[in-house]
């Protein structure tokens, strides 16, 4: 049959033999190591269009060609590319806010004009609803997961192929500070996903949904994608979750994939599997890359939650985010205000800012926020743009899905022209 000897040569390295409940736990626990707050890191995903007919699909050949070379100078942001040719820039961790999306603004810049040049722009939305999602990068990783997702949950393809994200992530926090932070996290979510909601159309029409990519997220399988039950024990919750998920893929090389279509739990593999034996801490930590709750550990906190946004509101979604974590007195608010909305994803997904409890909450979340800012040192502009964001949409109970359904209703845009560029914070 192939496949792994039922048990590993004893000796050899705890990351290449069978693990025990110890080497486990030990994986889940650097997850949680307390650090010094104050640095935070971005990934935006964009999807690329053709400037003159944002409905083609563009040659994903063509994208990568241009931008191979693009980025330089100290520090650049990571490119990637998303199952269905969506680009992500990922930055270094870096030393506040401003010097975040400083970062991502430059690196942004310099992409999207070397793409113009060829006729290509970048659209920020949380889903594509114009074009057919298919997948364009054939990588080992990304054809197991198509696999795996279509046994079952036939939204996988949506997922790794029409949504586009912003990602905030920030320092798991100082020895003390783990727990509320974990918890906080949480807590924030339903409201950060209702306040940037921006994916309210999906195959042509308005969906339902003010974020159809959080939708489309929950309808797939919930042992990885939903929520992790929290409690006073970070490494605990997360360790639960980990070891209760199903195993989506074995990698028996560096180009052989096998995705595992029976149901099978980490925890029960650990007990040995009569085709993949027994896993390694290798295999674990891989598993949690598999792993896409709204906000996951890493060693710092990833949260997930926010729907890709255009300049400068990403910008917006950043400085709120780390400024209702990192700051004491945002946080302390901010926790009292989110204890009636904590676990309200799906009228996150579905009303967004038009459900009053999320409405209120994001009010006085974005009220300490802006208090916070100052305090901690942020530039004026950034500031001023969250205060922009806030008249313009969360005081209005509005949210950028009502733009995007506003522009549908007038003239049927689906997918809006490639965004301008704007100054950097």
């Amino acid at each position: 049959m192939g496949g792994r000897a039922l048990r590993a040569p004893v000796g050899v390295p705890a990351s290449v033999r069978e693990m025990t409940a110890h080497d486990a736990r030990a994986v889940v626990d650097a997850c949680f190591h307390g650090s010094s707050d104050g640095r935070v890191g971005v990934e935006c995903e964009w999807f690329v269009v053709a400037t003159d007919d944002v409905r083609r699909l563009v040659p994903s050949s063509h994208v990568h060609a241009t931008c191979e070379h693009v980025l330089a100078g100290p520090d650049p942001c990571r490119i990637t590319f998303e199952p269905g040719g969506q680009l992500e820039l990922s930055t270094q961790p870096a030393s506040g806010i401003d010097a975040a999306c400083r970062a991502l603004a430059r690196d942004m810049a310099s992409i999207r004009t070397a793409l113009a040049r060829d006729g290509y722009g970048l659209v920020a939305v949380g889903q594509d609803p114009a074009r057919h999602g298919r997948r364009v990068v054939d990588a080992p990783r990304y054809r197991a997961m198509e696999r795996y997702f279509a046994s079952a949950w036939p939204s996988g393809r949506t997922m790794m192929c029409s949504t586009a994200a912003l990602q905030v992530n920030v320092d798991v926090g100082r020895h003390g500070r783990v727990v509320p932070r974990w918890r906080l996290a949480h807590a924030l979510g339903p409201v950060l996903a209702a306040a940037f909601a921006n994916s309210p159309l999906a195959c042509g029409r308005p969906s339902g949904w003010r974020s159809s990519r959080l939708a489309v997220w929950a309808a797939l399988d919930p042992t990885r994608t939903a929520p992790v039950h929290v409690s006073d024990d970070p490494a605990d919750d997360w360790a639960r979750y980990a070891l209760d998920a199903r195993v989506m893929l074995v990698r028996h090389s560096c180009t052989h994939y096998e995705p595992v279509l029976e149901p099978l739990t980490f925890r029960a593999w650990m007990s040995g599997h009569e085709r993949f034996g027994y896993p390694t801490v290798d295999d674990l930590r891989y598993h949690l890359t598999t792993l896409f709750p709204p906000v996951r550990p890493r060693g710092w906190l990833e949260l997930r939650m926010i729907d890709s946004l255009p300049d400068p509101w990403w910008q917006v979604a950043v400085a709120v985010t780390v400024a209702l974590l990192d700051d004491d007195d945002a946080a302390e608010r901010a926790a009292r205000v989110v204890e009636r909305t904590t676990g309200m994803w799906r009228d996150a997904a579905r009303h967004a800012t038009a459900h009053p409890l999320l409405a209120r909450a994001a009010r006085d979340c974005f009220a300490a926020a802006l208090d916070a800012l100052p305090r901690m040192g942020a530039a004026a502009s950034t500031v001023d743009l969250v205060a922009r964001y806030r008249d313009q949409y969360v005081a209005r109970g509005r949210c950028p899905a009502d733009d995007r359904l506003a522009e549908w209703t007038r003239d049927g845009t689906l997918l809006p022209l490639p965004e301008p560029e704007w100054e950097t914070t």
